[in-house]
């Protein structure tokens, strides 16, 4: 049973998916290892999750920018 589209993929996409790189994924993930390392080793305290959650939001408007179409 189908799920009420016609002729399976002949209709408009919406939304289009760009794919993510090796090397985009590999820069991510080494920014978010540096921040987690200096995060961990530089703060103390409640201030440790703080520099985590400002490093996780700043790779995430990077990505987004990053990957947004021109």
């Amino acid at each position: 049973m189908q799920s009420g589209r016609r002729g399976g993929r002949s209709g408009t996409r919406v939304v289009e998916q760009k794919k993510l790189t090796k090397g985009k994924a590999a820069l991510l993930l080494v920014l978010s290892a540096a921040g987690a390392i200096v995060s961990a080793t530089e703060l103390h305290g409640w201030h440790v999750y703080l520099g985590f959650a400002i490093v996780g939001a700043i790779l995430l408007i990077g990505f987004l920018i990053w990957n947004r179409e021109s």
